[in-house]
């Protein structure tokens, strides 16, 4: 059998006490005293009740004062309090309910009222509690199933993005070939005429060694002779511009190819060499540091069977990883101690037992032993807020190593520097899990 509820009665007044505690304890009810706030707030810490009459007016800390202060502390918020007052006012009433009392008793007290109210809000106190009680048995597993929600959708967004991403990258490719192509065969045309205008201003200045005073004061206003000379040179500068820009375009769609419905034979160090074009802003020499460095040192691999488009999203969650872990290493360092030290990424390949082996190595900040085993989770990161997902390496190393069967693996030391290895076998080998995909060409 339960035990009957407690109710906790504060008033000053010893017949009002008489009077409410009489009419409780003969509706079954548990009751205790305190006879100002002072007294109410220790008894309520030592046996806290299920539900508080309390008196406005009291000497010391009044009714509202008490509230109050039993509301501030997490241990006591939820007790239920019914205010006890010959106030009848509405200001006192609202004052009461925004301090947090569930409901008024007006003096002189009319006893069925008392027990009406008292047992209201005693059911509704109970409800609660069952209904926290069912809540937290259920914590637990909401927590996880949220958990895993929240995974899946950041999972499924980054992907969205990435493949969106590729479309984009490969339609802007696309697009940049068409003038790009219109500038490259017109170059060579438009070199040739301006040797043919040269050649008629060479043969006119043979036949008219004299020219007028005007034509004169031009040719020297314009300085012919070193036009004559720096013209040839920004066509050459031109052509080298076309050349630079469709590495460029060509490297955008080696990275956005996409992939098919099976692993193709893939040139790794394609896809390796168009992911450092890609991240060529973020390598260059700024305000605030010299250069980065980007040392490639490539084996004899041969092709690879592989989702080259995933693997190329491998390589750039790496590479921008190591990126973010030398910019992060700069942090303190004047410009002039950097270019003594300077920020330096390897990528190395080699042949090992039938796999490619690609090793991605930078001099930057490391990291501990407590975070190594963690990088690859869902979700963990070391970047600020709005810095970084927690996803990138995560599903790097899910396209590594469910896609393709191979590993990735990191060694890092703290305050060395961090290397990822990532093992991909020359063939393919079956994989659960292969999302069909429409095997389109490479743009």
């Amino acid at each position: 059998m339960s035990s009957p509820e407690l109710i906790l009665v504060v008033d000053d007044t010893p017949a009002n006490l008489e009077v409410v505690c009489e009419t409780l304890s003969d509706a079954g009810y548990e009751v205790a005293t305190a006879i100002n706030g002072d007294r109410a707030l220790k008894r309520v810490q030592a046996y806290p009740p299920d539900l508080i009459l309390l008196d406005v007016q009291m000497p010391g800390i009044d009714g509202f004062e008490t509230c109050k202060r039993l509301k501030a502390d997490p241990k006591t918020a939820s007790i239920p309090i019914i205010f006890m007052t010959a106030l009848s006012d509405a200001d006192s009433k609202v004052k009461g309910f925004v301090l947090g009392a569930v409901d008024y008793i007006t003096k002189p007290f009319q006893e069925q009222e008392v027990l009406a109210r008292v047992k209201t809000h005693l059911q509704l106190r109970q409800l609660t509690k069952n209904l926290e009680q069912r809540v937290a048995e259920k914590t637990a597993d909401l927590e996880a199933a949220l958990t895993q929600l929240q995974q899946s959708q950041l999972q499924l967004v980054h992907t969205e993005k990435m493949s969106a991403l590729g479309n984009l990258v490969a339609g802007v490719a696309h697009e940049i070939n068409n003038p790009l192509g219109f500038i490259a065969g017109n170059l060579k045309p438009a070199q040739d005429c301006i040797k043919d205008l040269f050649q008629v201003i060479a043969l006119y200045q043979k036949e008219l060694p004299y020219p007028s005073a005007t034509l004169q004061e031009f040719l020297e206003e314009i300085d012919l002779e070193y036009l004559q000379e720096d013209l040839p040179k920004l066509i050459d500068s031109m052509q080298e511009g076309v050349d630079r820009i469709h590495t460029i375009s060509t490297s955008l769609r080696t990275f956005s190819r996409s992939d098919c419905d099976r692993p193709i034979p893939y040139n790794i160090h394609d896809g390796l060499d168009s992911t450092i074009l890609i991240l060529k802003h973020r390598l260059k020499a700024n305000e605030c540091r010299p250069e980065i460095a980007v040392i490639t040192d490539y084996g004899d691999l041969p092709q690879v069977e592989c989702f080259a488009g995933q693997l190329n999203q491998v390589f750039m969650n790496v590479l921008a990883n190591a990126i973010d872990a030398l910019e992060e290493s700069n942090k303190g360092r004047s410009f002039a101690h950097i270019k003594a030290n300077p920020n330096q990424i390897t990528v190395k390949t080699h042949l090992s037992e039938s796999q490619a082996v690609i090793r991605i190595q930078d001099n930057g900040i490391g990291m501990t032993d407590a975070v190594k085993p963690k990088i690859f989770e869902h979700l963990f990161t070391t970047k600020g807020v709005g810095q970084g997902t927690g996803l990138g390496l995560a599903i790097a190393r899910q396209i590594v190593v469910e896609k393709h069967s191979g590993t990735l693996e990191v060694n890092s030391t703290l305050g060395e520097g961090t290397e990822f290895v990532i093992s991909i076998p020359l063939k393919a080998i079956a994989v659960k899990d292969i999302q069909a995909r429409i095997c389109v060409d490479a743009v």
